[in-house]
């Protein structure tokens, strides 16, 4: 009778050697549709920040999101296609962020508040403002920053129409004064936007200072001094 063949049983299978890294492949969370587009949003977001949208290519959008370049043209047919989505979604955030902050009553707290607004968009969407202070290559839906700038001006106008109106000045000066005042928030972020010094709440507190008591001393009918009248 002939013996079984004996087998060690402490040596593994070659039939099982590959077990574990199919399982860790499987174990690999697949993002969904919409996961993979925010993330390939995040990820254009910051490196047009860093590097603007000609520095920027879709190769190094699809490396840092590990995924290949037809991935990024399925979601956005293009890089011209994700640059406007980061654009327009940057826009409506700082709109929002400073039309939402316009809540209280006193004119002077207005201002504070649309100071604040912006500032506060520098600093939590820093990514963002540089994108939008760039000359953008491409249109976009919600405009340019100019644009942008003049829609949070149309805000501002009516609250100065009011005043304008009260203290018996021309309201139809509003516009102008108030797109001096958005832009003078403006212009002064761009500049702490690298500096960061003060601190945001007395960067603030100066650009009312000059906006309030500018407006407070308000001849009704300005006049040049110097000899150029026209």
């Amino acid at each position: 009778m002939m013996g079984s063949v004996a087998t060690d049983s402490s040596t593994p299978s070659n039939a099982g050697s590959d077990r574990p890294d199919k399982t860790r492949r499987t174990r690999r969370t697949r993002m969904t549709g919409a996961e993979r587009r925010q993330q390939l949003l995040e990820i254009g977001r910051t490196v047009f920040a860093a590097k603007g949208f000609e520095g920027t290519s879709v190769e190094e959008i699809a490396a840092k999101a590990g995924v290949s370049k037809p991935v990024v043209y399925e979601h956005f047919g293009g890089k011209e296609g994700l640059y406007a989505v980061v654009v327009d979604r940057e826009m409506r955030q700082l709109l929002d962020m400073v039309t939402g902050s316009l809540t209280a009553g006193h004119p002077r707290e207005l201002c504070e508040q649309a100071a604040f607004a912006l500032l506060d968009y520098i600093e939590e969407y820093t990514d963002g403002f540089r994108i939008l202070v760039r000359d953008s290559p491409i249109p976009q839906s919600t405009g340019s920053f100019a644009s942008l700038i003049s829609d949070i001006a149309t805000q501002v106008e009516d609250i100065l129409g009011r005043e304008f109106k009260a203290r018996g000045f021309d309201s139809k000066l509003a516009p102008l004064y108030a797109q001096a005042l958005v832009g003078m928030v403006a212009l002064t972020g761009q500049w702490w936007l690298d500096a960061r010094k003060p601190k945001k709440a007395e960067v603030a507190a100066h650009l009312v200072n000059l906006a309030w008591h500018g407006l407070d001393g308000l001849e009704p009918r300005p006049r040049l001094i110097g000899h150029r009248k026209a």
